[in-house]
């Protein structure tokens, strides 16, 4: 009965707006706050309410009213920010109010903290689809951290029950009665409060419910776990605006940056055409466009473009077309850019030494948050107990395509999925060789390792193991299917496996994932993506943050869930020529004991960086960091790791 008027509050506000294109602003001020006031009796704490807030404010905005507008926007920032939810949806509605502070952030010492909170409310809605799935996964489980999960959505229930109630009663005449309601209610709501909070503070210690809950962080608590030789630095894309923090221990600064978020887009294809694409079916690189790559730098970081060079670890939270490209292969000076623009066009030169550009990745080393509460909780998270240092799993074994429909669905998501929606044979018939795990294995040292490679490796064999949680370090060395088979359908990102007996897939699903019970500090993905190998815009696609954000959100949160810290994930195909991959990867498993997890990557980054045959982003810049860079890591011996073999590349001259 009371739903009805949501119905009716989206048509007032409907109303509202051809009254606002008539001119009559002052009937359409009385029909917004209709539309506000409907809400707020029948609907309190609830998106719906923000959602008309935020209307109405942005009406205001539009009519010079930015002081009125941005007191309302801190009630729904405020509302959300306590109700823990998100204002997804609410973009077009809340944009104005990133504008407004960004233009403030100079002369409001406030402005920087409030657009701080409000950016973590704006969740993309790659993300919203990515926990959707994975909070009804943790529901429909058995374990305590499921029964505490349905727990506190019951609660959260009751206590919206109980306010709508409270607001219903406050609209009669007061009398002893009514008080004594109230009265009962507003105990009840302190109850339900105290038993929520209990909950909250008991799921806080399982990941899977970590990952997917909705919160964020005031500044000062963003500040407080900055080490002083670090900045945060955070994006935001709402609309076509494209907006930057530098968060650093003892200081903030907002910016719009110089580029819309179409033309960051675009400049990030140009960049990524020469980087890795599929050209009859080959895979090749091109010469670098560090033109662009320089002029993004500036377009995106000009206010702090001169100090970000000089910050030694860098925690990047991309947003939009950022989310495809790896910072740290932006250009932060021109030097050497004539000479290489000379080599580019000169036949006898080589197109792909680039040993002189001034990459961002020379001087800092970057790690990548997918949300602030995330890296935060990975800082926090205390180290892995697991008894052994290396578990190996890859090399799946090649299936003949005829076999596929007896062996299982492909790839089916759960619930049915049309036939084309199906993974073909190609993705099974190419397994990347385990020779990278072995050598990792024996680095770790044998006592403390194990591989499950060929055969045994299927996504029955991993999901039914009991002993993933004994493993500090989980090495992947497989296919990563990260967009959808087709453009219609879901993108369920997963890992290639060898097929297995029953209701076996051949994939280790996102979903999968993020019931493993794993104790791991890092989960390192050589997990080549061979959805792209279709097209090039497919290429484009693939990586971090294709299938609609999913594979970041997807893929790395399952991990994250599943109890890992921290992930090392690619932007594109590993390289195998020049033994460039090996070099990379094995710089992680040669560090002294202690060394950072990014001192690590990034050391040996510098070393292809400095090699006139690796100096191309291809062959250093692909593979991420996704957590807390910082955390050491600890292990007891300094061999050499092996490459992971990944698709061969190949160069092509414009």
């Amino acid at each position: 009965m009371t739903s009805i008027i949501r119905l009716r509050s989206q048509m007032l506000g409907e109303l509202a707006l051809a009254e606002e294109a008539l001119g009559d602003n002052s009937a359409a001020d009385a029909r917004f706050r209709e539309s506000v006031d409907a809400l707020a009796i029948e609907y309190p704490e609830t998106n719906a309410l923000a959602s008309a807030r935020a209307r109405y404010a942005a009406f205001l905005t539009r009519h010079g009213q930015d002081d009125k507008a941005i007191g309302i926007y801190r009630e729904v920032v405020t509302a959300l920010a306590g109700s823990q939810r998100s204002t997804t949806g609410m973009a077009n509605m809340m944009a104005p109010y990133y504008r407004l502070l960004a233009s403030r952030a100079a002369t409001d010492p406030n402005a920087a903290g409030e657009f701080f909170v409000a950016s973590q409310l704006q969740v993309r809605p790659g993300v919203a689809d990515t926990q959707a799935v994975l909070a009804r996964e943790l529901s429909s489980g058995s374990g305590d951290g499921a029964r505490l999960f349905r727990q506190a959505t019951t609660l959260n229930r009751d206590i919206e029950r109980a306010r709508i109630e409270d607001a219903r009663l406050s609209q009669l005449p007061e009398s002893p009665e009514i008080n004594a309601l109230r009265a009962d209610i507003k105990t009840q709501l302190d109850n339900l409060a105290f038993q929520q909070a209990e909950t909250v503070v008991a799921l806080s210690a399982f990941p899977q419910y970590r990952v997917v809950a909705q919160g964020k962080l005031d500044l000062p608590e963003l500040q407080q776990v900055l080490r002083p030789d670090e900045a945060y630095l955070k994006m935001l894309v709402v609309g076509d605006a494209v907006y930057a923090m530098l968060v650093e221990p003892g200081s903030a600064q907002l910016w719009r940056s110089d580029i819309s978020a179409a033309g960051l887009d675009a400049a990030v294809d140009t960049i990524r055409s020469t980087i890795s694409i599929v050209e009859n079916g080959r895979r090749v690189t091109y010469p670098f466009d560090a033109a662009t790559a320089y002029k993004l730098y500036g377009q995106l970081f000009g206010p702090v473009a001169a100090r970000l060079p000089t910050v030694p670890h860098l925690i990047f939270e991309p947003d939009g077309g950022m989310l495809r490209l790896p910072i740290n292969l932006l250009v932060t000076a021109d030097t050497g850019l004539a000479a290489y623009e000379q080599r580019v066009l000169d036949p006898d030169a080589d197109p792909f030494d680039m040993r002189q550009i001034a990459w961002l990745g020379r001087t800092t080393r970057p790690s990548t948050a997918v949300s602030t509460l995330g890296f935060r909780n990975a800082r926090q998270a205390a180290p892995s107990k697991a008894a052994n240092q290396y578990f190996g799993l890859g090399e799946n074994l090649p299936v003949d395509g005829k076999l596929l429909p007896s062996l299982g669905t492909r790839g089916g998501v759960a619930g049915g999925v049309d036939g084309d929606c199906l993974w073909d044979a190609s993705q099974w018939a190419r397994p990347i060789s385990a020779d990278e795990l072995v050598t990792a294995r024996d680095a770790m040292g044998r006592a403390a390792g194990a591989l499950l490679t060929g055969g045994a490796f299927t996504d029955t064999a991993v999901k039914n193991r009991g002993d993933l949680g004994d493993y500090r370090i989980i090495h992947f060395a497989t296919h990563g299917l990260v967009t959808a088979p087709r453009p219609a359908c879901p993108a369920r990102p997963a890992l290639v496996t060898s097929f297995g007996g029953g209701d076996s897939d051949g994939l280790l699903t996102f979903q999968e994932i993020f019931d493993l019970k794993i104790d791991a500090d890092l989960v390192i993905l050589s997990a080549c993506d061979t959805a792209g190998a279709a097209s090039v815009s497919a290429t484009r696609e693939a990586g971090l943050a294709s299938g609609g954000g999913n594979a970041l959100d997807g893929l790395v949160r399952s991990f994250i869930g599943a109890g890992g810290r921290s992930v090392i994930a690619s932007h594109w195909p590993a390289p195998d020529d020049f033994d460039a991959t090996k070099r990379l990867i094995g710089g992680l498993f040669a560090a002294n004991e202690g060394v950072s997890v990014a001192d690590a990557l990034w050391g040996t980054q510098m070393r292809l960086m400095d090699d006139q045959q690796t100096s191309h982003p291809y062959y250093w810049a692909g593979f991420a960091i996704i957590g807390d860079g910082g955390q050491p890591l600890l292990h007891g011996n300094t061999t050499t790791a092996a490459a992971p073999a990944g698709e061969t590349a190949g160069r092509a001259a414009r």
